[in-house]
């Protein structure tokens, strides 16, 4: 990609959404706030991580709270922009570009609304390669680099520093004032020259949800043309039968239960925090964190997520490879089955399959 106008946030959205994993937020709201930035700014310059000087850096601008929060509690709409320039003036100059943390959900869209209203470009890379529910969960914590110095702003004009001693005090702090900012807060953070960027975040992003975004509005076989583009795996088929869920310390947990419809026997049990973590079928893992477990209407192949997913809904459930820098001992640790809890080795979905 080289120009993103208003016709191409429809497919970012809808590929963003996808790469979300049920979380990573709405992208509906960020997608009117990037389309009108974009009608009243012009189309957004891409470029890629070898675009980026070294002597220069990119400011991440990104939505942290609960997804089901998002659709309730609405942005004024210009707190991206404020939380951007607050953290450039911390760090005593003007940012090169901007890009997203976190390509799935709301997350893809609202540094599209920033780069267009700055007029500056957005680099094609993310810090995930999906969604995660916590803020040291970025490929950029691998490599070292700090979440803070970190601005946070909310609707009512409020705005709080963070300068953290590493990346999990900076969630432990973040999470506690998003939830006094009222479950949501926009934030601007990890801070980077051209050389971090290259080394440490996840190439192409941008380009990927495109693509994703084109196999789920614009395809016949919008599920084939799915699983093809994301070289992802069909786990399972089925209709809700029971969700639960709750809004506890910032994020939206709980469980679905699908049973198998058309061809597919058996009884599905997704388990969620704001992003789907682990795919069960009669007690046997399926899929587990960093690999993305993606449900998709079984009719369009359009994603839903953990706040929207109702009983009645017939599904497809869809396992995706993570990216590469997800597999290493390390990140494991981080996003892994075991640091959410879930006495689970991780096995890349690749080998559940072969």
């Amino acid at each position: 990609m080289e120009k993103i106008g208003v016709q191409d946030v429809e497919n970012l959205a809808a590929g963003a959404a996808v790469l979300g994993t049920g979380g990573g937020g709405d992208p509906r709201v960020g997608k009117l706030m990037a389309e009108q930035a974009i009608e009243k700014h012009g189309p957004i310059e891409v470029i890629q991580p070898r675009d980026v000087p070294d002597d220069s850096f990119v400011i991440p601008t990104a939505m942290m709270g609960a997804p089901m929060v998002s659709t309730e509690k609405l942005p004024k709409g210009d707190e991206a922009l404020k939380s951007f320039r607050a953290l450039e003036n911390y760090l005593g100059g003007e940012g090169f570009a901007t890009m997203s943390i976190e390509i799935g959900g709301l997350n893809s869209t609202i540094p599209l609304a920033v780069a267009a209203s700055l007029e500056m470009p957005i680099v094609d890379a993310d810090g995930m390669g999906r969604a995660f529910p916590e803020i040291q969960m970025v490929t950029p914590t691998l490599g070292g680099i700090s979440a803070t110095p970190m601005a946070m702003g909310d609707e009512k004009g409020n705005a709080v520093f963070l300068e953290t001693v590493d990346n999990f005090w900076t969630e432990k702090f973040s999470r506690s004032v998003t939830s006094d900012m009222g479950g949501s807060a926009i934030i601007a953070l990890y801070a980077m020259n051209g050389e971090e960027i290259r080394d440490h975040t996840i190439h192409g992003s941008l380009t990927r949800v495109s693509r994703i975004g084109q196999a789920v509005m614009e395809s016949k076989s919008p599920l084939e043309d799915l699983l093809e583009v994301t070289g992802g795996y069909h786990l399972f088929r089925g209709k809700v039968v029971d969700v639960n869920r709750e809004i506890t310390g910032g994020f939206v947990e709980g469980k679905a239960f699908l049973e198998g419809i058309e061809g597919f026997e058996g009884r599905l049990e997704i388990e969620f925090q704001n992003e789907n973590l682990i795919a069960r079928k009669d007690g046997e893992v399926m899929a587990t964190t960093p690999d993305l477990i993606c449900v998709v209407d079984s009719d369009t192949a359009e994603p839903i997520t953990t706040e929207g997913i109702k009983y009645g809904y017939r599904v497809d459930v869809l396992g995706v490879p993570c990216n590469d820098k997800w597999r290493s001992k390390e990140a494991i640790d981080l996003v892994g089955p075991g640091y959410f809890g879930y006495d689970v080795e991780y096995e890349p979905i690749e080998r559940r399959f072969e």
